[in-house]
C-alpha cells in the first residue's frame, strides 16, 4: 500500500468529494492561490478553479457566515480555518447558525458544512494559538466533532463529514500535517462517531485522539516490554462519542486512563470519566486517571511549554498508579 502524508490524505478526501459533487467548494485564507496554509489544498484551484477554491481575506465571522449561508441554497462548504484559533472569530456563525439552523427552520434547511483546520499546540505559537477547542464545540448539539491521529483515517473520515448533512467541525494539526502513513488509492469511507481499538491488552485501557495519540502509543510500547498489556483507544470522533467501545474495554481491563491535550477543567477526558462510572462503576479497581495539559495558558518557552503538555512519561505514571506498581 502507498504512503502519503496527512496534508495528501486531506488534499484527496477533498478533490475525490469535489469532483463527485459540484455543489462542494472549498473556501478560507490561503487555500488557493497559496495552495493551502500548510499546503493541504495543493494543486486543487488549478483544477476546479477560482469559483471553487475561493481565498478569502482574513474575516473569519465573514467567510463562515456564507459558508452557512451557502449551504441553505444548496452549496456544500468545506470552510478552512488557518487554525481553530481564529475560528473564535467566527464562532457566532458556527454555534448559533450552523449548529442550529436545522432545528429552527422545523427541518426544512440542512447545513451541510466542514469546518477544518488545526488545534491544539503546534510548537511555540504561545498562548493565543495553542489551544485546544474540541471540548467547546462538543459542548454544542448540533455539531459532529472529528479529530483523526493519522492519514488513513483523516481521508476516510474527512469524505464521510462532507457528505454528511450536519455541520462537522474536523480538527487537525500543523505537527501532523507531515506525519506519513498507508492510505489505499481506492476509495474508502470511515463512520463518523466509531473509535477504533488500535492495541489490545488486559490489564488497562488507555483512551485517547489527535497528534496526542503518539505519546500513547510510545507509553504502550514500553509497558510492553515491563510485561504490562494496555488496550489502547483512538476516539477519532469526539461528537457522537462511542462509550460502547470504551465501556467494553474497561469492563474487560477494569482500569482506565485518559490522555488529552486540553486543559483539564471541563474537557472530553472529564465527561468520559462521569460515564464510566455512572454506567460501570463496580467494574472498576481503580479511581480513573486523566492526563492534560497544566491549567495556564500555553508558555512560549520550550522549557516551559515541555512541562505544560502530557508526554509519554506522564501516561506510564498514570498506568502503573491505576495499577497500583
Amino acid at each position: 500500500m502507498r504512503v502519503i502524508q496527512f496534508r495528501e490524505a486531506i488534499c484527496e478526501a477533498m478533490s475525490e468529494e469535489m469532483r463527485l459533487d459540484q455543489s462542494i467548494f472549498l473556501m478560507g485564507e490561503e487555500v488557493a492561490e497559496y495552495n493551502g496554509a500548510y499546503k493541504a489544498s495543493k494543486g486543487m484551484l488549478d483544477e476546479f478553479g477560482d469559483k471553487r477554491v475561493i481565498d478569502t481575506p482574513i474575516s473569519e465571522l465573514g467567510f463562515a457566515g456564507i459558508g452557512v449561508g451557502s449551504t441553505m441554497t444548496g452549496n456544500r462548504p468545506i470552510i478552512e480555518f488557518m487554525t481553530f484559533n481564529f475560528a473564535l472569530v467566527g464562532i457566532d456563525q458556527i454555534i448559533n447558525n450552523a449548529a442550529k439552523i436545522r432545528q429552527m427552520s422545523g427541518g426544512q434547511f440542512p447545513c451541510p458544512i466542514v469546518f477544518r483546520g488545526p488545534t491544539g499546540s503546534a510548537g511555540q505559537l504561545a498562548a493565543t494559538h495553542s489551544q485546544a477547542f474540541e471540548s467547546w464545540y462538543a459542548n454544542c448539539p448540533g455539531l459532529k466533532v472529528i479529530v483523526p491521529s493519522n492519514p488513513y483515517d483523516a481521508k476516510g473520515l474527512l469524505k464521510s463529514a462532507i457528505r454528511d448533512n450536519d455541520p462537522v467541525i474536523f480538527m487537525e494539526s500543523e505537527q501532523m500535517y507531515g506525519d506519513k502513513g498507508e492510505v489505499p488509492e481506492e476509495e474508502y469511507l470511515i463512520p463518523i462517531g466509531k473509535a477504533e481499538v488500535k492495541i489490545t491488552g488486559k490489564d488497562v485501557t488507555l483512551v485517547s485522539f489527535g497528534k496526542i495519540l503518539k505519546q500513547a502509543q510510545i507509553a504502550v510500547d514500553k509497558l510492553k516490554d515491563e510485561g504490562i498489556e494496555v488496550e489502547l483507544i483512538d476516539l477519532r470522533t469526539i461528537r457522537p462519542l462511542d462509550m460502547d467501545t470504551i465501556l467494553e474495554s474497561v469492563k474487560k481491563t477494569n482500569r482506565l486512563v485518559i490522555l488529552e491535550e486540553s486543559w483539564p477543567f471541563g474537557n472530553i477526558s472529564t465527561e468520559i470519566t462521569y460515564q464510566v462510572q455512572n454506567q460501570i462503576f463496580d467494574y472498576l479497581d481503580a479511581p480513573i486517571e486523566k492526563i492534560n495539559t497544566a491549567d495556564t495558558p500555553a508558555p512560549y518557552s520550550p522549557v516551559l511549554l515541555a512541562e505544560w503538555l502530557p508526554n509519554s512519561d506522564d501516561v506510564i505514571k498514570s498506568i502503573k498508579k491505576v495499577m497500583y506498581k
